[in-house]
């Protein structure tokens, strides 16, 4: 709750006019709680689990043919009864595990530091911020994802989400609850070491499930905006560690593939493309 009454208020104590989406934001958020604004998050992955996957699920490759050349395993097909069924099942852990998380977690967001107050951050304070949080994440990411695929970690816990070896964008949040727990320590990490605003917060939470959609969605579109970032894995590179399954040991990383290159746990993926080359110029 912003501790100012009227706008002129706001102006008066920072020293200027508000910009306006600082009236935007004041006009929205001056009487709403610093927790509801929080408790936002609830709201937002709901629609980004429900929505985000939604566009390609409902795609058939069978009937646009155009389509079917991006479908990085196009033998392999999700029936909709099993897209169902793995969104039914994402909801329950979320109701049972990740709701209520995000309702126990607001003291922590508040000791961090985590702001919802005037003036609003920069767009360069933003982007740095989401820069931060996704290189801790994805690093915090890679060394618990490998660690789930040792003997233990993969048959008690991961071995669910590998259910699914041609994944779909509904597959990304779809998991034990144990590993969304696990695996949701990471992406609390960056927002702590550089606290921000409530909207960045906001911003890095759709963008990591909308990245994860993307990356689980089983397509390689050539013009996916996040080719353009660097050392960025996107969802043929992810689609490989699905495809090998359980005996996977390559490709953890979650978002860039920088971990992977440094601890060695590529070679697999890069040996296969390798082949897979090979093979086209002697076809060609």
């Amino acid at each position: 709750m912003l501790p100012f009454a009227t706008l002129e208020q706001a102006e008066l104590e920072l020293g200027r006019a508000l910009s306006y989406w600082e009236t935007l934001w004041f006009r929205y958020s001056a009487r709403i709680s610093d927790s509801i604004l929080y408790y936002h998050n609830i709201v937002f992955l709901l629609i980004v689990f429900t929505i985000a996957p939604l566009p390609l699920a409902l795609l058939d490759p069978k009937k646009i043919k155009s389509l079917q050349k991006y479908k990085i395993q196009p033998k392999i097909e999700t029936s909709k009864s099993e897209m169902m069924y793995c969104y039914k099942t994402v909801l329950f852990v979320f109701f049972a595990v990740v709701g209520p998380l995000q309702l126990t977690s607001y003291p922590l967001i508040k000791l961090v530091g985590i702001r919802t107050g005037l003036p609003l951050p920069s767009l360069w304070e933003i982007f740095a911020q989401l820069a931060v949080y996704f290189m801790v994440e994805d690093y915090g990411n890679y060394w618990i994802h490998r660690w789930l695929h040792c003997k233990w970690g993969y048959e008690k816990i991961h071995h669910i989400h590998h259910e699914f070896t041609a994944p779909t964008g509904f597959a990304a949040p779809y998991a034990h609850w144990s590993e969304v727990l696990v695996l949701g320590i990471p992406t609390f990490v960056g927002p702590a070491i550089a606290p921000g605003h409530m909207i960045t917060f906001w911003l890095w939470v759709v963008l990591r499930q909308v990245e994860a959609i993307e990356t689980h969605s089983g397509y390689d579109f050539p013009w996916t905006p996040t080719k353009l970032i660097p050392f960025y894995g996107g969802a043929e590179y992810h689609d490989y560690h699905h495809y090998v399954g359980g005996q996977s040991q390559s490709n953890f990383a979650s978002v860039f593939t920088y971990c992977d290159y440094l601890y060695g746990t590529d070679k697999g993926y890069r040996y296969q493309k390798e082949h897979l080359l090979k093979a086209r110029e002697l076809n060609s």
